[in-house]
């Protein structure tokens, strides 16, 4: 029992991260203490970020298990108690640093997170979807992603994720909730039941500011955020605070949504951001003999990316066709994305060859810092 010391215990527990933080819980102080007896026997004291931690049983769970693969351990005891204010504080510190004030980090010059705003000029043409999509499928290459539901008054996002759980709150920064390795933030979190969303845009500025600047998203290679319809006030605050967002725009083939969606991506010509490509939703319907059938016509896609190149005066690519299937429709209401549900259905190979071709792109000068005053093009 002698080869059993408290530095091989606390490394096993260097590889137990925490499920909400994503960071090795020696690292973030959260191992209270460690008891060891001559027979083998391991008392294991955690702290937990806050009293009701939602993790709580997986964080006990996981220290078990650790600690119960280390040789010569007959037994672990796990006991969690809570960190105090200080202690909170100090995390926080180290997670965003001592800043008076939270600050964006997707606007610093140094971001390596490749932000992509995902508009649309009108509803129904299955924004949402392509988003929860795109961002699962990112997830599974192995990135780190997290989603920003922007569209406060029709948030959607956590549903087609699959998860209704709350944000954990340390002092003033908030830890996202992760489903289907995405993390994610909606103003739905912070509502009950079905209430709806009653404000004005300076309301909808301030929510989006302390979604980017609050949240600890951590290190993350994608950031999507999915717009509200149009070109109205979050749009114009997306501009505001990360300038270098990409705009992805989703269309129908429809010639009238697609008058609709050109002007969503022509908004780029105010507020000089990057137009990362053009995406056609629910292209056709293949039928049960194998011919598709053009539920909403053909060929808005590639009017919407050819009318934007032709305005914006550089390459805006169609990134794909994603063709109608109901499947996309039970995976949002059950919270199973279809690209991990039938990814080799025709519709979930269209997304992930989409998010290929997100995941390998050079970044250019998305997510760095142009020094633009866009209020002064916005006004």
């Amino acid at each position: 029992m002698s080869q059993l010391t408290e530095s091989a215990i606390r490394s096993a527990l260097a590889r137990v991260q925490d499920p909400e933080i994503r960071k090795p819980i020696t690292e973030l102080g959260m191992v209270k203490s460690i008891d060891i007896t001559d027979e083998g026997d391991v008392a294991i004291g955690i702290y937990l970020t806050v009293s009701g931690c939602p993790m709580r049983s997986e964080i006990e769970n996981r220290v078990s298990s650790a600690a119960a693969d280390v040789p010569g351990v007959r037994d672990v005891s796990v006991t969690l108690d809570v960190m105090d204010d200080e202690q909170r504080s100090e995390l926080r510190k180290k997670l965003r640093g001592d800043s008076a004030e939270p600050v964006i980090p997707f606007a610093q010059p140094n971001s390596l997170t490749r932000v992509y705003a995902v508009a649309s000029g009108k509803g129904g043409v299955g924004k949402s979807s392509v988003t929860v999509n795109l961002a699962a499928a990112l997830a599974a290459r192995g990135l780190s992603v997290g989603v920003l539901d922007a569209d406060i008054y029709g948030h959607s996002i956590p549903r087609m994720l699959g998860t209704d759980a709350k944000p954990t709150q340390v002092e003033r920064m908030i830890l996202p909730p992760i489903s289907h390795e995405v993390k994610l933030i909606s103003i739905a979190q912070f509502t009950t039941g079905n209430v709806p969303v009653v404000w004005r845009g300076p309301m909808l500025h301030r929510a989006l500011q302390q979604f980017l600047a609050d949240v600890f998203w951590g290190d993350l290679d994608v950031l999507l955020l999915d717009l509200p319809p149009g070109t109205g006030d979050i749009a114009i605050s997306v501009a505001q605070l990360i300038p270098g967002a990409e705009i992805l725009v989703v269309t129908t083939p429809q010639q009238a949504a697609a008058e609709v969606a050109e002007r969503a991506g022509a908004i780029a010509l105010q507020t000089r951001q990057r137009v990362a490509g053009v995406i056609e939703n629910m292209s056709w319907l293949e039928l049960a003999d194998g011919t598709r059938m053009d539920v909403f016509g053909s060929g808005g896609g590639q009017v919407v990316a050819d009318r934007l190149t032709q305005s914006i005066g550089a390459n805006v690519p169609l990134l794909g066709q994603v063709p109608l299937d109901p499947a996309i429709r039970e995976g949002g209401d059950a919270g199973m994305p279809i690209v991990l549900s039938h990814p080799d259905s025709a519709a979930g190979e269209a997304l992930l060859a989409i998010a290929e071709k997100l995941a390998v792109r050079e970044r250019g000068l998305a997510g760095m810092s142009l020094g633009i005053d866009t209020t002064r093009h916005l006004r």
